[in-house]
């Protein structure tokens, strides 16, 4: 993509032809996204109501929280980025994923610019393209409050960037560039510990580019600037309880994982479902037998992948310059394989990937970062087989990349789809949701009492004017992530109840009632049940 212009006109006139069809596809990718974002699709969550609370608690001034509420390793940018739009609009559903909107965006620029200098203009354009589609699993990772995923890939791509820059020389302050990539880097490490992997690429592209600097006064700059980006976290984790650091919880978290799981069931958990239902080959609910040859496809163009760009490190050119500008392109393609190939191999370690795969797929969203990577084989063989003369093994090869491009396109529209098609059916629980809010607020309730996809989904909805507090199955306390409001439920002299109809919680308390000889008022809303009861009950301890 040639240099922008400062108009408009001549920015567009600017661009040449794979960069005008990025451009239209990059713009139809944003324009469905923020269609989605004003109707609140995907549908909202709790989870995401408490990126909301915390946003609507920075916005007021009465917290700055570091980590997510209840979750004491999963940084906060996300709440960080929507305060300022709170403060002057209101919370909001749209309010809250807005910035995230911006973040696509950004991610989509960087993912061309990205794979412009590394692989070809055109498959940058393609990449953009496919970048454009998204299912339900796809898009909730980048424009839904989830936890570090929207935020973490145009991070990462900059990193990215910048160490290709430097590599090249093609940076006028290197200072300013090496202090950024140090900022950038501790702000993901603060936000989202699944970029690891990708951090640790990065970073040897930024070695291979001009390692010798880093031990100069300019990689004193770049330990600053990473110092500075995760000085949150160290600052939380040095006034932290015991056992309350963010290394303890998530030592805590892993260990409460089931362990009796085989190799064999893992690996095929994260390759053949986590994989496809990442990248969106799949709809949130599972993957049909006949969209689980992506997984395998996948790990097989990643290999061919790294081979292209281990070929590409031994190739020596006679110009200096040359052979430093092709040594640390082929060092960033190579990054973009290992990232991707650690990636998985993380997650294939974990006993989720073989008992929830449908849950726990989205640990492996960032692979969209690598998209880029994983296509450049069959680009190069459809490419190859377009050339006059090409022999037949090489027309049967572009036969075949063109087959699984074509087949990947149709599992993406195929998911995008399913997604617009169940726009109505989202759209009916999200007003579902409000009017349980609106109801429960006219009949002068204050407090609520309800399971864990309900209590800070309905407190947001509502504004904080009704708090909730958590209850199992057994009608025992759950999951609460603000304390606050559980305090103020359980003082509360006439809390109300809200489960989900025909639930366990819902049947429990139904006996609860009787148990305590207890009659309550019901009303029915969408899939809700409140209970309104005649006088104080309390939950069994």
């Amino acid at each position: 993509m040639s240099v922008a212009m400062p108009r408009g006109g001549r920015l567009v006139r600017s661009l040449d032809r794979p960069g005008l069809v990025a451009l239209g596809l990059g713009l139809v990718g944003i324009g469905y996204r923020a269609v989605l974002v004003l109707l609140t699709v995907p549908g909202s969550n709790s989870d995401e109501a408490t990126f909301g609370l915390a946003a609507l608690h920075i916005a007021q001034g009465r917290e700055l929280p570091i980590f997510l509420y209840g979750q004491h390793y999963m940084g906060t940018v996300q709440s960080y980025l929507a305060a300022p739009l709170f403060a002057l609009l209101g919370p909001s559903w749209v309010a809250l994923r807005a910035p995230l909107l911006v973040l696509y965006a950004a991610f989509v620029y960087l993912t061309y610019r990205l794979t412009r200098r590394l692989y070809s203009p055109w498959l940058a354009t393609c990449t953009v393209g496919l970048l454009a589609l998204g299912g339900d699993r796809v898009v909730r990772d980048q424009i839904t409050a989830v936890g570090g995923r929207p935020e973490i890939k145009p991070a990462v791509l900059g990193l990215l960037l910048i160490a290709l820059a430097l590599g090249q020389r093609r940076v006028r302050h290197r200072w300013l560039a090496l202090g950024l990539f140090g900022v950038i880097a501790g702000l993901c490490v603060w936000d989202d510990w699944l970029v690891l992997p990708y951090l640790a690429a990065a970073l040897g592209v930024l070695l291979v580019g001009g390692w010798r600097e880093l031990f100069r006064p300019a990689g004193a700059l770049l330990v600053g600037g990473f110092l500075l980006g995760v000085a949150p976290l160290i600052l939380d984790n040095l006034t932290a309880p015991p056992g309350q650091d963010s290394i303890s919880v998530l030592r805590q978290v892993s260990a409460g994982d089931a362990t009796d799981t085989t190799g064999a069931d893992r690996l095929r958990g994260a390759v053949l479902i986590g994989i496809p239902l990442a990248t969106g080959a799949c709809p949130p609910d599972g993957c049909r037998p006949w969209q689980l040859w992506w997984g395998g496809a996948y790990l097989a163009l990643l290999l061919a992948a790294a081979v292209l760009a281990g070929r590409g490190l031994r190739r020596r050119d006679p110009a200096d310059a040359a052979r430093r500008d092709q040594r640390i392109r082929y060092a960033t393609q190579l990054a973009l394989v290992v990232a991707a190939a650690l990636t998985v191999a993380a997650y294939a370690r974990s006993s989720l990937a073989a008992t929830a795969p449908l849950a726990s797929a989205r640990y492996l969203s960032i692979l969209q970062i690598s998209l880029p990577a994983v296509l450049w084989p069959l680009w190069l063989l459809a490419r190859a087989t377009a050339r006059s003369g090409a022999r037949v093994l090489a027309r049967v090869g572009g036969v075949l990349a063109a087959a699984v491009l074509t087949g990947l396109t149709a599992l993406l529209v195929g998911s995008t789809a399913q997604l617009i098609g169940e726009i109505g059916t989202i759209r009916t629980e999200e007003r579902q949701i409000r009017t349980l809010a609106r109801t429960l607020e006219r009949s002068g309730v204050r407090a609520v009492y309800a399971e864990y996809w309900t209590c800070n989904r309905l407190v947001f909805v509502a504004r904080e004017r009704i708090t909730c507090a958590v209850l199992g199955d057994t009608l025992r306390p759950g999951q609460d992530r603000y304390r606050p409001y559980v305090e103020k439920v359980r003082a509360d002299p006439r809390p109300a109840y809200v489960f989900e109809i025909g639930a366990s919680a819902d049947a429990a308390f139904r006996a609860h009632l009787r148990r305590q000889s207890v009659t309550a008022a019901e009303v029915r809303i969408g899939d809700h049940r409140i209970y309104l009861p005649d006088r104080t009950i309390r939950p069994p301890r």
